[in-house]
């Protein structure tokens, strides 16, 4: 969700390139007006859905925002191996949480290794 001067920004100076599967919009600006290695090059921005971090930016639009390919991967272009991308989980419900985790119990399976814990001397 933009805040009202990245919307009126995008209005006068952004060109609209293209929309991801869940809808956030990447645009560009119209003439170049950053510098970077080297070059002036077209400033690059998405418009997040509220509520939203970076991390939600598709692989084949990372790229393009950062400018390492010239145009976002097109979708005939992703192979069949390719699992569809998910932002980070970290902090959410759905998060990974391993087992013997607390949010899981807090219980883990006792060690059956040789581990032998270091004491100092003395």
């Amino acid at each position: 969700m933009a805040n009202l001067g990245t919307r009126i920004y995008t209005r006068f100076k952004g060109r609209l390139v293209g929309k991801d599967a869940d809808g956030r919009s990447y645009y560009e600006a119209r003439t170049a007006n950053r510098t970077g290695g080297g070059l002036k090059r077209h400033e690059r921005w998405v418009i997040y859905h509220k509520g939203e971090d970076a991390s939600v930016v598709p692989p084949e639009w990372w790229g393009w925002l950062h400018h390492v390919d010239e145009a976002p991967l097109p979708e005939s272009a992703r192979q069949p191996w390719q699992i569809p991308y998910t932002g980070n989980l970290t902090g959410t419900v759905d998060a990974y949480r391993p087992p013997g985790s607390d949010y899981r119990g807090g219980r883990r399976a006792p060690s059956t290794s040789d581990y032998e814990a270091w004491l100092p001397e003395g």
